[in-house]
């Protein structure tokens, strides 16, 4: 399930983050474990913290309602066992929530994590009502943070970034939450679980891959789709459109942003060998936008003409940024992504059209790099933005860039890592994660020791988060949990999408590197009429 939000930032509309759900069942496993008493169970407290509180409640269940800005519901929920466990760091004066949610009856002998989105460390409710009604015993933490678009916890009364909060949200409170979640577990049921996981997307994703790294041995599968890795980097690298928008001083509409993203798909579609609505790697589609100068546009019964000025302006945000040099600093929205999610721009109240920055990354360099809230982004140069990018590389990589490539220790311990993301993620490029795994496989030997644990799946016309929402749906926690409980490891993810036509076809993901292609005959609706192919194979 996904849950698309609109929300008002500075009077603008803008699209908040998404509500993660993995779909997985609790299969057939089933334990005979209760938590019928729900008594608050003693708690170790993690090394360098201390436990302020220990709760226990008993909730009935039923509909769970999400709190925040992302809300969402789900109902069928059945009764369960709260548990709140309260810590800090001494002499940090924090204070981080871990809330463990244990089934009543029928838990499946599994623990999961979930993990946050934006800037917020953890699940609203929805995700933790999601786990209990599959079974899961499962976990979440706020890291002592707020809610997603919540950031007043960044700068001090000096004008400093809070180092242990941010500490907190980039690492170790994820860690920390995996103990105690555990701790709960066994000492609410009595027994310790037989399989731990991970599950999270976008600033999940990343805390995921954090885990990898950092704690390898806090889970045997990690679900980590549409990662945040190199936070530093991508963040910065967001913003990068309105940059454009503002420098170029050229505000294509909405009608026309979406014109130029409909003609490259038309364009790029039958890549895969067939006109299906979908384009089946997009980082292969060089759909050169100046093709659509001159192009009339119906934009609310209004005819607008798109000009050379319109053109060179998407070209650089499909490009991506650059130094003033010309040297390449990030990938660029891609193409077939949605570009009104990065590069809208709205008149203000005197008609005024101005650049309506994304609130994640605006908030990224206003509080974290510039230590100003009132910090005018409309006023940054292309010069001042390859200084931004790399002051946040600078002071930044080593607390939440979550890039280290060497998974060498989670490989050790069994663990396995499965990643899912849409090939058209408006907010993170997907190439982001692509250049990461390749990173791995040169860090570990080359892709055939990198596939015994670790899987990246792209998904055509998918948005960021899209999958098991209005993009259509996979299963990567069932694949995730027969790859560590059977050995099973997925060559493929079988998932509904959504086509340009707003049709569910049927398409399996193929494993990176490999692409989904045509097999010349038979449904293009259907997945039995495709196969993974390597990108350097006939077409």
């Amino acid at each position: 399930m996904k849950k698309t939000l609109t929300v008002l930032a500075a009077g603008v509309p803008l699209v908040a983050a998404a509500v993660y759900l993995p779909t997985a069942s609790a299969e057939e496993t089933r334990n005979t474990a209760t938590a019928t008493a729900c008594a608050a169970p003693s708690v170790k407290a993690p090394a360098g913290t201390e436990v302020e509180s220990v709760t226990a409640v008993r909730q009935d269940g039923g509909t769970i309602h999400g709190t925040g800005i992302l809300g969402g519901d789900v109902s069928g929920v059945p009764a369960f066992c709260q548990v709140t466990v309260t810590l800090t760091h001494p002499g940090e004066a924090d204070h981080a929530k871990v809330q463990t949610w244990l089934p009543s009856v029928n838990w499946n002998g599994r623990f999961q994590a979930i993990g946050g989105s934006a800037f917020s460390a953890g699940d609203n409710g929805v995700g933790l009502g999601a786990a209990v009604k599959n079974g899961y015993a499962v976990t979440t933490t706020d890291a002592g943070v707020g809610d997603v678009l919540d950031t007043s916890w960044v700068l001090d009364g000096k004008g400093h970034v809070n180092a242990t909060l941010l500490k907190n949200f980039a690492s170790r409170s994820q860690h920390e939450a995996a103990a105690v979640g555990k701790a709960v577990v066994n000492g609410v049921y009595g027994e310790r679980a037989a399989y731990s996981y991970f599950t999270g997307c976008s600033t999940g994703g990343r805390q995921g891959y954090m885990e990898a790294q950092a704690y390898p041995d806090d889970y045997d599968g990690i679900l980590a789709d549409a990662p945040a890795i190199n936070w530093d980097e991508y963040e910065v690298a967001t913003l990068w459109p309105q940059v454009v928008l503002n420098d170029e001083k050229t505000y294509p509409t909405d009608c026309e942003l979406d014109a130029f993203t409909d003609a490259a798909v038309k364009a790029c579609d039958t890549l895969d060998g067939v006109r299906d609505g979908l384009v089946n790697d997009a980082s292969r589609c060089d759909f050169d936008p100046r093709r659509l100068i001159g192009t009339k546009v119906d934009c609310k019964g209004e005819e607008l003409t798109i000009t050379a000025a319109d053109a060179a302006v998407v070209r650089k945000i499909w490009d991506g940024p650059r130094t003033t040099s010309g040297r390449k600093l990030w990938a660029g929205v891609p193409i077939g992504a949605d570009l009104k999610g990065l590069a809208h721009s709205a008149p203000d109240a005197d008609g005024t059209v101005k650049g309506q920055p994304f609130p994640v990354p605006a908030l990224w360099v206003q509080l974290f790099l510039k230590k100003d809230p009132n910090f005018d982004l409309s006023k940054i140069t292309y010069s001042e933005f390859t200084q931004l990018f790399k002051q946040s590389q600078a002071e930044y990589d080593k607390v939440i860039g979550t890039d280290d490539p060497d998974l060498t220790a989670f490989r050790k311990s069994g663990g396995k890592l499965i990643t899912w993301q849409g090939d058209t993620d408006e907010y993170i490029p997907a190439q982001g994660t692509v250049r990461y795994h390749q990173q791995v496989e040169r860090a570990m030997g080359g892709s055939q020791r990198v596939d015994d644990f670790y899987r990246l799946f792209l998904a055509p016309n998918t948005s960021h988060c899209g999958l098991n929402g209005q993009d259509g749906s996979t299963d990567g926690l069932a694949a995730l949990t027969a790859w560590v409980e059977h050995g099973k490891a997925p060559r493929t993810l079988p998932a509904t999408l959504i086509n340009t036509k707003g049709e569910t076809v049927s398409h399996d993901l193929c494993a990176y590197p490999a692409v989904s292609h045509y097999k010349g005959q038979g449904d293009p609706a259907l997945a039995a009429s495709f196969r993974c192919v390597f990108p350097s194979s006939p077409r």
